[in-house]
């Protein structure tokens, strides 16, 4: 039987792989749910490729172009992010792939999870703020999730079939855009160099999340959530080959790795086809064409936002939402050349400095800690001397 497919995030980089493994996969996968922010035409395209039954434009403003792309044909359009919720929580899906960049992730994934749904999870912002909240809503409405990120999915790989405790998760890092340059030339780097990742093609925001070490952060504190693994029992590794995509160590100090070449297809079909996998044509991996594989500590004072998470989930509560939210509003303010790369990790402190801070909170509170945190981000990037304000 075909497992009726949900894409939030169709046209960014993970919702379009994606669509290419249902695409190799067509005894398997039937794409039913679109959605996109607003690249309204690649939508369309993608409906009538897969001959979707619903697509949602987040976008309101292309709500009518979307309409008018697609009025010969059956598929039903909505617009909004509150759509872009409730159709991961509708009735014609069986596995929600959630690939949604940022904070808004988090609603649909809580609706999916309400729903039962089977949990494809790529949005990692699900977990940075509301871990606390999603992951024992998964365990009530036993809906499964499964991790799309290659480190995630290299320990999920790695934790099958162990009943013995878990002494450390090892998650790799290949070192972003800007590994090789030193230190002190990181005040006057470009948008340019930041998208240059050395081995990953990712969407524009989670590159530059790369070169900050703030995905890496990030993906310390959703490994915490998903595996159950407190914060002094995960360790970051650089790896700039990007081979080894993480590792476990257990109490007998057995360590088993994942690897693999840098594709996020392998993942992503994992995830999909668990407990199976793919069949999937093309080279296999040569290790003779990859004599060395390196391994080094990361430089804690060249990338502080890697210690910034840390503390973030030692602290708890509303912290890593804070942490999240301004990093949202940086990034942008960076890519728009209305701010220094230096001024990302410079606003999150700031943020963290002056937000409030809720211990234990609701869906709500992490609702108003997003907006506190945008709000104090922006008043910052302002006072030095930029002109930006966020998007709602």
């Amino acid at each position: 039987m075909k497992q009726r497919l949900a894409i939030l995030g169709s046209t960014g980089s993970i919702g379009v792989q994606t669509l290419d493994i249902a695409r190799e996969n067509p005894e398997r996968f039937e794409v039913r749910i679109l959605t996109a922010h607003r690249n309204w035409e690649q939508l369309a395209r993608q409906a009538r490729e897969f001959d979707a039954d619903t697509v949602v434009i987040a976008d309101k403003q292309h709500y009518r172009s979307l309409c008018d792309a697609l009025e010969d044909t059956d598929t039903k359009v909505y617009a909004g992010e509150e759509a872009v919720a409730q159709v991961a929580a509708g009735g014609d899906s069986d596995v929600v792939v959630n690939a949604l960049v940022g904070y808004a992730g988090l609603a649909p994934t809580v609706a999916a999870i309400e729903a039962r749904k089977k949990l494809a999870l790529a949005n990692k912002e699900s977990l940075v703020v509301g871990g606390a909240c999603v992951m024992p809503l998964a365990r009530e409405r036993r809906a499964p999730v499964i991790p799309i990120d290659s480190e995630h999915s290299a320990i999920f790989q790695c934790l099958l079939g162990e009943r013995a405790p878990v002494r450390r998760l090892i998650i790799t890092c290949s070192g972003g855009a800007f590994r090789d340059i030193p230190r002190e030339e990181l005040a006057h780097v470009t948008v340019e160099q930041a998208l240059r990742h050395p081995q990953w093609h990712m969407g524009a925001k989670i590159t530059i999340d790369s070169s900050t070490l703030v995905n890496k952060g990030f993906e310390v504190i959703e490994a915490h959530w998903l595996f159950g693994t407190p914060a002094d029992r995960i360790s970051v590794v650089m790896h700039p080959q990007s081979i080894v995509h993480s590792m476990v160590e257990f109490e007998d100090g057995a360590i088993k790795a994942q690897l693999g070449s840098p594709d996020m297809r392998m993942p992503i079909s994992f995830a999909l086809m668990y407990p199976d996998r793919a069949k999937r044509s093309g080279e296999r991996f040569s290790f003779v064409e990859h004599p060395q594989l390196s391994f080094a500590e990361v430089d804690g004072e060249k990338y502080p936002a890697l210690g910034i998470a840390y503390e973030c989930l030692r602290r708890g509560g509303t912290a890593a939402c804070t942490m999240n939210g301004a990093n949202e509003v940086a990034v942008a303010a960076f890519l728009d050349r209305k701010c220094a790369w230096l001024d990302i990790v410079r606003t999150i402190e700031h943020a963290l400095q002056h937000a409030s801070f809720v211990a234990r909170p609701s869906l709500d509170d992490y609702a108003a800690a997003d907006a506190e945190a945008r709000r104090l981000a922006a008043e910052f990037l302002r006072t030095k001397g930029q002109n930006f304000n966020p998007k709602p």
